[in-house]
């Protein structure tokens, strides 16, 4: 497969053409962004770790039968994918109250959610990605009454593989973000799952895992994911 023209950058990652119509090279790089990308700065192997972090999480998705735009990892910080049309909608499944529902609502960080909540957020940067409701969602055609629900079904079910994946590290899924595509008329997963779209605690300490360490200016960011990475039995070389 030949990696052709640039085709879109976005706040960490690049996205190119290839020689094959349905599919792209998606390039991890180390530019770490928060607040909509009003704070950005080059962590060293972030990419790196990404990546390779995103196509271990990817395969285990896949062997629970849960299909995503991932083929196959092509260097440490490339990855080729399906070329899809993007829904701009993301999906957020929430077990414990942190982030921006701490904000809202006046809850306790740390309470946990029974059942999961979900949530539907607009991928609008210059909006600062708006809270939406499923009727907002059908009534403007970002995605049909269908594709909703399977979008939905998709995040509950992403939800219940990781949460276990992550249990057997002794960390907590505390939340997560994630975007679907069509490909060929199919709602598939796209985008990527890593530590920079989730929030991951220690079991025990409630020690941070995930970006809320760059946001928060704690400091040990890329360090962190590959404490998480480490935890789940994955190599970064």
């Amino acid at each position: 497969m030949e990696k052709r023209e640039l085709l879109y950058t976005g706040k960490a990652k690049s996205v190119y053409t290839t020689d094959h119509p349905d599919f792209l090279v998606m390039v991890f790089r180390d530019d770490t962004s928060a607040f909509d990308g009003k704070k950005v700065e080059q962590l060293a192997r972030k990419g790196r770790v990404n990546n390779i972090f995103n196509a271990f999480i990817m395969g285990k998705l896949a062997e629970a039968g849960i299909s995503s735009h991932f083929e196959r990892l092509l260097s440490p910080t490339e990855v080729l994918v399906k070329r899809m049309t993007m829904i701009p909608v993301e999906c957020v499944v929430r077990n414990f109250a942190a982030g921006s529902l701490v904000r809202r609502l006046g809850v306790t960080e740390g309470l946990e959610l029974t059942p999961p909540t979900f949530e539907l957020f607009l991928k609008n940067d210059a909006l600062g990605d708006p809270m939406v409701n499923e009727s907002h969602v059908k009534s403007f055609g970002w995605a049909t009454e269908e594709q909703l629900a399977r979008m939905k079904e998709l995040s509950f079910q992403v939800n219940t593989v990781l949460k276990d994946l992550f249990a057997a590290g002794n960390m907590l899924l505390v939340d997560f973000k994630l975007e679907f595509g069509l490909f060929h008329g199919e709602v598939v997963l796209g985008d990527e799952f890593s530590p920079d779209g989730c929030r991951l605690w220690d079991k025990d300490t409630r020690k941070k895992l995930d970006k809320d360490r760059f946001r928060q200016g704690l400091g040990d960011v890329v360090e962190a994911y590959e404490e998480v990475g480490q935890r789940l039995g994955i190599n970064f070389d």
